[in-house]
């Protein structure tokens, strides 16, 4: 259970500042060295960081989809 100190340390410390505002998934994907944004996902979902998502953050997404979709009709 406490075979790296010194890593596990450093996923809370990236865990908490993520949670906390300090650091964006981008960084928190640098400090640990992870492989991809899906690891960062996974990582924080199981440290209970959920992703900054905010209404604005989904309007903006609706927005982008709508357009994608649009886009795509007049091509038919």
């Amino acid at each position: 259970k406490w075979h790296n100190l010194p890593q596990r340390s450093l996923e809370i410390m990236a865990a908490q500042a993520y949670k906390s505002g300090i650091l964006t998934a981008g960084e928190v994907r640098r400090m640990l060295n992870l492989p991809s944004r899906l690891a960062v996902d996974e990582f924080l979902k199981r440290e209970g960081a959920y992703l900054h998502y905010t209404e604005a953050d989904l309007e903006h997404d609706l927005q982008a989809v709508a357009k994608v979709i649009q886009t795509n009709d007049h091509c038919l």
